[in-house]
């Protein structure tokens, strides 16, 4: 069976983010258009000294973990948690499963760099006895999905892509084709991110990639506005379960959605800018809706990969209209939650998905206008009563990478 012919169903939901510590209270958080941008006393001194952090305290996520938590870095911590969340959601029971045929993918793009430059200080201040000895598990990259493993007693493959702000997508793609692979029967999927650091955020503002609104923090994200001027630094986990919708029937689950298509590309172009044309982006968009089996014009909304940077927004809005001129509505969620980076694809997804379960499209926070060149559909001001059938959710990341996924809604 290839994997375009293996229904794959969307069992359970899981969320840690600015706006809230589940996937209810994010997408309330969402809903109000509320920014959760605030000063970081992390980055005080720098040129951005404000970013979009969980508003759950250490010593909060270290009780509801538990006893493991002092071995565990920020992201790890935050996709067990949207793990743990995402598994209720979905009905199923780790002690009850047969871990041997459960995986996880959990992407992320920077891995533990707020543990690697407490680390570095250390180092350089007090000396080589002074580093922990668990400070390599701390920072690579790959124990956000290790940690998921541990915790939920998943025994199947264990994958971390890294595709940079793709990396979230491109691990629900990835548990797409393990599960038509027939190698597990469950995949807890997503992404997660805690990269805000001092070097890192020197770093995108180096390159020009954040916002410098220090006088406007809360209006700072503002994506495909004509005043847009980068994106703010933010974190956070997004985690899915995913089934061939027979065994979640058959065990008698509901789906939430269905993952109707994959597609991702490569731009093979440069390493932060995308293509003129997006040919790479359009190629991916293409192929999810191909394997879905629906046409462009069967697509009623965008959840859009929106950064609120100037070649991004321009980019994507660009290939909206070319490809779906009918007007699909579209939104972006990183006005409220910033940019979660390696997690926004999978948080960007779970949002989709509730956005076909609650029939409301939310609005692009800051966005009073598009930018007048657009000609999209952003949903502005307030959220959208809509009932959508059928939408796609835009990831793309540094170094060319593309991954749109093509979600439907369940009507059995």
């Amino acid at each position: 069976m290839g994997a375009a012919t293996v229904p794959v169903a969307i069992t359970g939901l899981g969320l840690v983010t600015p706006a809230g510590d589940t996937a209810d209270t994010t997408w309330d958080g969402v809903c109000s258009g509320r920014s959760a941008a605030a000063k970081d006393p992390l980055l005080a001194g720098l040129p951005v000294d404000f970013s979009c952090r969980v508003q759950v305290p250490d010593e909060v996520l270290d009780h509801r973990i538990g006893r493991k938590s002092w071995r565990m870095g920020r992201a790890e911590k935050l996709a067990v948690l949207a793990a743990r969340e995402a598994v209720a959601d979905a009905g199923l029971d780790p002690k009850a499963w047969d871990g041997t045929r459960v995986a996880t993918v959990i992407g992320c793009g920077m891995g533990g760099v707020q543990k690697w430059e407490e680390q570095q200080t250390r180092l350089h201040e007090r000396g080589p006895d002074m580093v922990s000895p668990l400070a390599i598990p701390m920072i690579i990259p790959n124990q956000v999905s290790g940690g998921v493993s541990i915790d939920l007693n998943a025994r199947g493959a264990g994958l971390t892509p890294a595709t940079a702000c793709a990396s979230g997508a491109t691990a629900i793609a990835v548990a797409r084709d393990l599960l038509a692979s027939g190698l597990c029967d469950v995949v807890v999927a997503g992404g997660a991110e805690a990269a805000i650091g001092r070097l890192c955020t020197t770093g995108f503002w180096r390159m020009g990639a954040l916002s410098e609104r220090t006088d406007d923090i809360g209006g700072a994200s503002r994506p495909f506005a004509a005043d847009r001027d980068g994106f703010v630094m933010a974190e956070g986990a997004g985690i899915l379960v995913l089934e061939r919708v027979d065994d979640a029937l058959a065990r008698g689950a509901r789906p939430r959605a269905l993952l109707a298509g994959c597609g991702s590309t490569s731009d093979a172009y440069h390493p932060t800018a995308p293509p003129e044309g997006a040919w790479g982006a359009e190629a991916a968009l293409r192929a999810a809706l191909a394997e879905a089996g629906v046409s462009p014009h069967d697509v009623e909304h965008v959840n859009a990969h929106g950064t609120s940077t100037p070649l991004n927004d321009a980019t994507e809005a660009a290939l909206i209209a070319r490809v779906l001129p009918h007007r699909p509505s579209v939104t972006s969620a990183k006005g409220v939650l910033g940019h979660t980076l390696g997690a926004a694809g999978a948080i960007e997804a779970v949002l989709t998905v509730l956005t076909m379960q609650h029939r409301v499209v939310p609005h692009v926070a800051n966005l009073q206008a598009p930018a007048p060149e657009f000609d999209v559909d952003l949903v502005v001001k307030e959220p959208r009563r809509q009932h959508v059938h059928t939408a796609v959710s835009h990831s793309f990341g540094f170094g060319g990478h593309n991954v749109v996924l093509a979600l439907r809604s369940w009507r059995g």
